[in-house]
């Protein structure tokens, strides 16, 4: 009994329906949860561990179709769930079951992890029925729980690197299998943020010139059941379950503020730092999956279902679902969510998966969507890096180049012209020099710029560069599947045998194609984005689809890195970086710049001479040249103020199995030409001089590439 004239606190207030999620405000914690639906909602506490449920309260207020209440006495660290009353109506579109523990869309962290199990299931597993049944298991105890959290962490005096888009190198990179195999990392630290925070990550990083990393899925995500059933796992993570939270397992610490540390130390280091992200599906599948989170709160209005039967998903992801963007609500969790992470969390972009999912008004694209356009106008989204992955599995899916103003796209059409050159095909230079200069046949409208192309050769999903030029065939045995899955089509040559070969001619022409696909990357006007450990020489044994294989065939092998290759790597980031015509900021136009006597960009045959229609149709050729002038790009800032052009640059390229005499033009003011590199040279080779009008020996399948010097 309280003492006497004492009024006693009530166990739980009215709270606030603003914010969503758990909110401590450094006396007690809010809860608010969206439901349209629902006819009542519990919040279930847990003991530390998780494993107890020790009180369920009935939030009291339902406000604006939001529950919500507020805890004097929660406290950070507090484990937490909800249990969500309503109509189990499959064929109505409801799938409410207060049997199985959800977690909060809101959360910021979460704690344990999924342990499978038919209880997850909101129908009876096996039921003939099917899902129209009802499943009364309990889940809870098999159930990651969500963690209230204090978001204080102290920054210092950090400041985002804030990179222009033309001064930009990408890094894709998984944050778990990056360290898993670092001998210098305690074994603790490997495969988390703050493995990837150490000193010498961040320095190897610096020093290899990229300026941008691109995780992987780092938002909170879970097995699938058929993997685990197998031995794998879903290791890529784009499997996403709780859009704030950081995936536990990457969290050394367990706690959120290690992710921030790493934002903290890559921006120390001229580093940003962008997401990938997944916003197009869950990880609750379809009408067969289970009910972990969005299904068991408001399945009606977090996804959009088959207008004809909404027992049944919608679905352009291939993952079983898809979320109703069109729905406020669902459209203000995603908003927030990319908020949250820029504003609480420091990162400076994000790659979304399955962009047109995004994007889609009712069946087809529309780059007025609501979802593009509540981005555009944000204050804080459309100053942040946008990428866009622009294809998915539904109809005409593929929307490369249709992203409005402010977004950059994955471009793969660059990627497969550039293979497709490289293996030696016929009838490619006319659109590889297009790909060259930055794609302005796909972007160079509505005031895009040459960083709206994302130019990669490899990326995750594929084979690695070191697979691209020693495998014909995708190797996908381990993946359980009898090698069905994956591309097939993967425009690789193998350089003549299939897989390791111990042929002393192989090996170099493999190590030489590496090197002609790294320098094409890194001479091509857009934005590079490189694979981690491309630069190295990793392989997959030849997988092209390791998104399950957190092994060894998934992770970076650190211990076989090809040293020689990196620091040819990082001569060609030094190179993009000391020079503006190599990253230039308008499209070209084929004109003599202001000033100049040279065209923004001169094309050439191996003669030495502007290419003729007939030549760019010819069906044989294999060998490109160009020279880029130097007033072509954007201008030096000088000590003293003033602006200077840069220097000119021929580049030469022969895909050819055999070599070319390539004639050299006329350098400016009666100069030479200083040869820079030659893949066809092992590094590093020799810096060289060159007279114009001589014939320069290219190998077969090399680039050259020369930079204008002036004589005495």
């Amino acid at each position: 009994m309280p003492a006497s004239g004492a009024v006693s606190q009530p166990r739980v207030l009215p709270g606030s329906a603003y914010p969503l999620g758990a909110t401590w405000d450094g006396k007690g914690a809010n809860f608010a949860l969206f439901s349209a639906h629902a006819e009542k909602v519990e919040l279930c506490i847990f003991d530390r561990r998780g494993q107890r449920e020790v009180e369920r309260i009935v939030l009291p207020e339902y406000t604006h179709e939001v529950w919500h209440g507020y805890l004097p006495d929660a406290r950070p660290g507090m484990l937490y769930g909800y249990r969500v009353h309503g109509p189990y109506a499959p064929q109505e579109g409801h799938r409410f079951n207060p049997n199985k523990l959800l977690l909060d869309p809101y959360a910021k962290a979460i704690r344990g992890r999924l342990r499978w199990s038919d209880a997850h299931f909101g129908y009876r597993v096996g039921s003939s029925r099917g899902d129209l049944s009802f499943d009364r298991r309990d889940n809870a105890s098999g159930m990651p729980k969500c963690v209230v959290v204090d978001p204080a962490f102290t920054w210092n005096s950090e400041v985002a690197p804030r990179r222009p888009w033309s001064e930009t190198i990408i890094y894709e990179m998984h944050p778990r299998g990056f360290t898993m195999q670092r001998e210098d990392l305690p074994d603790k630290l490997r495969g988390t943020f703050a493995g990837l925070s150490e000193p010498a990550i961040v320095g190897y990083l610096a020093d290899l010139g990229i300026t941008a990393v691109e995780l992987l899925p780092v938002q909170a995500f879970v097995e699938d059941r058929h993997l685990v059933q197998q031995g794998l796992t879903n290791y890529w993570g784009y499997n996403t379950i709780s859009f704030f939270a950081p995936h536990p397992a990457y969290l050394a610490s367990g706690e959120v503020g290690e992710f921030k540390t790493l934002v903290r130390r890559l921006h120390d280091a001229g580093i940003e730092i962008i997401l990938d992200v997944v916003y197009n599906h869950t990880a609750e599948g379809n009408e067969l999956g289970p009910t972990l989170s969005f299904r068991g709160i408001d399945n009606k209005s977090y996804y959009r279902l088959n207008p004809d039967e909404p027992r049944l998903y919608a679905d352009t992801t291939g993952c079983g679902n898809m979320l109703n963007v069109h729905h406020p609500r669902v459209l203000q969790l995603i908003t927030d969510s990319l908020r949250y992470w820029v504003q609480e969390m420091g990162v400076d972009g994000f790659r979304f998966d399955l962009a047109p999912t995004l994007a889609r008004e009712y069946n087809d694209f529309d780059s007025h969507a609501n979802f593009l356009d509540a981005v555009r106008q944000d204050p804080v989204l459309s100053r942040v890096k946008l990428i866009a992955e622009p294809w998915d599995v539904g109809h005409d899916g593929h929307q490369l180049g249709h992203f409005p103003p402010g977004w950059s796209e994955w471009n793969d059409r660059y990627r497969d012209t550039v293979r497709r050159f490289w293996r030696g095909e016929e009838g490619v230079i006319g659109e590889l020099a297009t790909r060259l200069t930055g794609s302005a046949d796909i972007f160079d409208h509505r005031g895009r710029r040459p960083w709206a192309s994302i130019n990669f050769v490899t990326a995750h999903d594929g084979f690695t560069l070191n697979d691209l030029v020693s495998y014909e065939e995708k190797h996908n045995e381990a993946n359980g599947e009898d090698n069905e899955d994956g591309h097939d089509d993967n425009l690789s040559w193998n350089c003549g045998v299939e897989g390791a070969s111990d042929d002393p001619d192989v090996r170099r022409l493999r190590r030489q194609q590496q090197r002609n696909f790294l320098a094409t990357l890194m001479l091509s006007q857009g934005v590079p984005m490189l694979l981690a450990g491309d630069e190295f020489g990793n392989g997959q044994s030849g997988n092209n689809n390791a998104y399950c294989q957190d092994n060894a065939i998934g992770w970076l092998n650190w211990p076989e890195a090809d040293e020689q290759l990196t620091g040819f790597v990082r001569r060609l980031t030094a190179l993009r970086r000391r020079h503006p015509a190599l990253r230039r900021r308008q499209f070209f136009t084929g004109d003599i710049t202001r000033g100049g006597r040279l065209k923004d960009v001169t094309w050439l045959t191996p003669e030495g001479r502007e290419p003729t229609e007939a030549d760019w149709d010819f069906p044989e050729a294999r060998c490109l040249g160009f020279v880029l002038a130097g007033e072509a790009g954007d201008y030096f800032l000088t000590p003293a103020g003033s602006q200077e052009p840069d220097t000119p640059f021929l580049v030469l390229m022969n895909a050819h199995r055999k070599a070319i005499d390539f004639t050299l033009v006329a350098a400016p003011d009666d100069g030479q030409w200083r040869r820079l590199l030659d893949t066809s040279l092992d590094p590093p080779e020799t810096e060289e001089n060159f007279e114009a009008f001589t014939a320069y020996p290219l190998k077969p399948y090399s680039i050259a590439l020369f930079v204008a010097e002036a004589v005495g």
